[in-house]
């Protein structure tokens, strides 16, 4: 472990990021992140996963067409759950030893989420996937991922994105924004570059959790950063 800078990660992905033309889930992107991840295992790192579930359902935008907003996120929070389960089945394809936990009652499916089993699990080497948000309406994935992250004792959160990291704007959409390789919270809060929404970003500031945003679909991307090179945008407290 002398060569990996950080022991333990909280690893958040976009639902948007298992979907491409051929559906909601691609399994061919599932089983390539599941390998990025079994990677991190083998080289002794914890890992924490929190999965997005606007692939197959976004509650605020169902709530924007009529849909109760509780309702709404309550259906999001399923969904993540639907996408936790999946890249759990290509991480045990892979020989992973894998938990998904939840934070809604599905104990048919899979187990509540508790802070100290799920430290346990990644004690023991297994992947940790928390599901259902933080089993509240009205909070992003965003926001359950800093949370876990957090309880989980993680070193360090990797926000991952399609692009290289942090922008002044979308840069696939605007050619003259502006990559920025560091930053903090509170400018990431203050310019609204819209890495996370805002309560996220200040749970990671107010508890000194700092946060890597960078591109998943760079093959070996994660490994690289684990063993210290410089990848992405790196969000700190100061």
């Amino acid at each position: 472990m002398s060569h990996i800078i950080c022991q333990r990660i909280l690893l958040k992905l976009s639902g948007e990021a298992l979907m491409s033309e051929k559906g909601s889930i691609d399994p061919d992107i599932v089983q390539r992140l599941a390998h990025e991840v079994k990677d991190l295992c083998d080289a002794g790192i914890q890992v924490g996963l929190v999965i997005g579930g606007g692939n197959i359902l976004r509650g605020g935008e169902k709530a924007s067409e009529g849909l109760n907003r509780v309702t709404g996120d309550q259906m999001g929070m399923l969904a993540t759950v639907i996408n936790a389960l999946a890249m759990q089945d290509a991480l045990e394809y892979l020989g992973q030893p894998v938990r998904v936990m939840t934070a809604l009652k599905i104990n048919q499916v899979c187990e509540d989420y508790i802070r100290r089993r799920a430290v346990r699990h990644l004690e023991k080497g297994r992947v940790a996937i928390f599901a259902a948000g933080t089993g509240n309406p009205f909070f992003t994935t965003d926001t359950a991922a800093s949370l876990r992250a957090i309880e989980i004792d993680a070193q360090l959160m990797i926000k991952a994105t399609k692009v290289k990291g942090v922008y002044s704007a979308d840069p696939n959409k605007d050619p003259n924004a502006v990559f920025y390789p560091h930053l903090t919270y509170d400018e990431a809060i203050d310019q609204r570059l819209n890495v996370m929404d805002t309560t996220a970003l200040v749970l990671c500031r107010d508890n000194n959790l700092p946060m890597r945003v960078m591109n998943i679909f760079e093959p070996g991307a994660v490994m690289r950063l684990m063993r210290g090179e410089d990848i992405g945008s790196l969000i700190e407290r100061k």
